[in-house]
């Protein structure tokens, strides 16, 4: 029903308590409010529980209809009876042409579960409808004297389970990759420096000719110069001048942009490196959310970035967020660490494997002994600290 569902409490006498949404005549010809009377939804479409047998509702629906047609006919005709939900029956009873049999079948079967949905042991069905996904229910063998209300409940909590998880991923990921653009501009910005940084020769080259030079001019001052290049077999070369200094203090400038370039090219070499390792780490974080499978994996994760510099000023309004239950596996030898790594058994070995950079950590430099072999795999995000220990 979309927007137009409600939930209306009644009394004995069917007068409206409350409701969630209050509506009142100029919206609609039924008034839902607190002391009005209650009355049923008015439809067009008739009542398939008024059918009292096959012949009334196969004299109710079109008799010129094929297979594919059938259940918009039905939904059409009877009030309550979704698309999706005649279309799985059908593919349920393995019906593929419409005739009086089949119709007959299928009027039984809708019969049965409306008539014993307190009995009748159902599961959804996942239809795809274009790019979307509907749900039907369908008799199942899986379990047993389960009542559709707990069924619903159960099938609501996991769907609920399944958003929470997706927000709070989603919500961790992009605070992630909101720092992870910053850090590429900031590497943008480091590569623009260093491409300044490859003239700086050419500087020192230009303060150098200027300096020997000095004594074939007078102290006038020029536009541009042209000198022999002593690196180059004496070629001419013309050096640009700012016209408002003389000859001496254009050369000290050079000099001066020179030291400055050649200043900057060690530290922003050095901003380099580290930029491209932190980089390295939160594409790291990135790819090992995407894999996360539970809120538990994220709330590791989370509680890794919170205590890195990288993600200091991000982390605080998130952490109303973390999930703090988290269960202790007994692999552990501190029991306040939280530590679940991923295990596997292989030819008498035990492989336990970080799901995430702080697992990796305190597997090999907490869990391990001296006695277990360690592996890194190379180039890739995916588990990078492997650890075993014979049985």
């Amino acid at each position: 029903m979309g927007k137009h569902c409600n939930i209306i409490l009644l009394d004995d006498n069917n007068i409206i308590i409350d409701s969630l949404r209050h509506i009142n005549n100029q919206d609609t010809t039924r008034a839902i409010a607190p002391h009005a009377t209650y009355e049923y939804p008015s439809t067009e479409k008739l009542s398939f529980t008024d059918c009292i047998s096959f012949e009334d509702f196969y004299g109710k629906i079109s008799h010129n209809i094929d297979i594919n047609s059938i259940s918009k006919e039905i939904s059409n005709t009877f009030n309550g009876l979704s698309q999706n939900f005649i279309y799985q029956s059908l593919e349920y009873l393995d019906i593929r042409e419409i005739n009086k049999l089949n119709l007959n079948k299928l009027y039984l079967y809708i019969n049965q579960i409306i008539s014993s949905t307190d009995n009748l042991n159902l599961k959804f069905i996942d239809v795809k409808n274009g790019n979307k996904s509907d749900y039907s229910l369908i008799p199942s063998t899986s379990y047993t004297n389960l009542s559709l209300n707990f069924f619903l409940d159960d099938f609501y909590y996991n769907k609920e389970s399944i958003n929470e998880f997706k927000l709070y991923r989603d919500s961790i990921l992009k605070m992630i990759l909101d720092i992870l653009k910053k850090y590429n501009k900031r590497l943008l910005n480091i590569n623009q420096k260093l491409k300044e940084c490859e003239n700086m020769d050419k500087y020192r080259l230009y303060g150098e000719l200027i300096t020997a030079n000095l004594y074939k001019f007078k102290n006038d001052n020029y536009d541009h110069i042209s000198l022999e290049n002593y690196y180059d077999s004496n070629n001419l070369i013309t050096i640009p001048l700012d016209i408002k200094y003389n000859l001496s203090i254009n050369a000290k400038r050079y000099f001066k942009k020179y030291n400055k370039l050649k200043n900057t090219l060690e530290i922003v070499g050095i901003q380099k490196q580290e930029t491209i390792n932190e980089l390295n780490y939160i594409e790291s974080i990135v790819f090992e959310l995407e894999n996360c499978t539970s809120i538990q994996e994220v709330s590791e994760i989370f509680e890794e970035i919170s205590e890195n510099v990288i993600f200091k000023n991000k982390t605080d309004k998130y952490k109303k967020k973390k999930n703090n239950r988290i269960k202790k596996s007994n692999l552990t030898k501190n029991k306040l660490v939280s530590f679940n790594p991923l295990k596997y058994t292989i030819d008498n070995f035990t492989l336990l494997v970080g799901r995430n950079n702080r697992e990796n950590d305190y597997l090999t430099l907490k869990y391990a002994k001296k006695v277990d072999l360690w592996f890194h795999t190379k180039d890739t995000h995916r588990k990078p600290c492997y650890f075993t220990n014979q049985f």
